[in-house]
């Protein structure tokens, strides 16, 4: 399901990554495949230097289908983004991914928190995030992020995913936590 990021799947990414329904959507965003090859390099470098971790999602094949990762890593702490190519929204994939990230990163890791920013005016991603039992709306509780998030540009609203919360739900239902379908894409 996932895999570390590697130059074999850069055509296929970046084929995917540049459909008008999912680059708006994708945080690294590559304008031509060198720039893609480029920042996959930057991206597999920042990796070794611990500053966010990266993962290609593959399909039940073992194609390279999206990426899901975590940025900006700071005290045990950092942003999601994710995402799809277009054929494989609605799948379920990004459920599967969320879950294989996450377990990796609360207890392989030492990921202590994962926060997502979502545009204020993505009303699909925000309902698909408060859906999840583990997720906490972080504007209040997380004033200084929240603020540094919105100096300029886009307004997002911040979640927080704890360690201690997603665990509790995890032993509570079992293997799985999400509750239906979910499209976190950074937004």
């Amino acid at each position: 399901m996932l895999k570390k990021r590697d130059f074999q799947e850069c055509h296929s990414l970046y084929d995917l990554m540049t459909h008008p329904d999912v680059f708006p959507f994708v945080r690294q965003k590559a304008y031509c495949y060198d720039e893609f090859v480029f920042m996959t390099k930057q991206t597999i470098e920042a990796e070794e230097r611990g500053e966010l971790i990266s993962r290609t999602i593959l399909d039940e094949w073992g194609a390279p289908i999206g990426t899901i990762n975590l940025f900006d890593i700071e005290d045990n702490a950092g942003f999601l983004g994710t995402w799809l190519g277009k054929a494989y929204h609605g799948m379920g994939y990004n459920k599967l991914a969320k879950d294989a990230f996450f377990h990796e990163l609360f207890y392989e890791t030492g990921i202590d928190t994962i926060f997502m920013r979502i545009r204020k005016e993505n009303i699909r991603s925000q309902k698909a995030a408060e859906k999840l039992p583990y997720v906490i709306l972080a504007n209040e509780s997380r004033k200084s992020v929240y603020e540094q998030l919105n100096l300029n540009g886009f307004i997002y609203n911040l979640y927080e995913i704890p360690k201690d919360l997603y665990t509790f739900e995890v032993l509570r239902h079992g293997t799985s936590t999400d509750q239906g379908s979910t499209h976190l894409l950074e937004a």
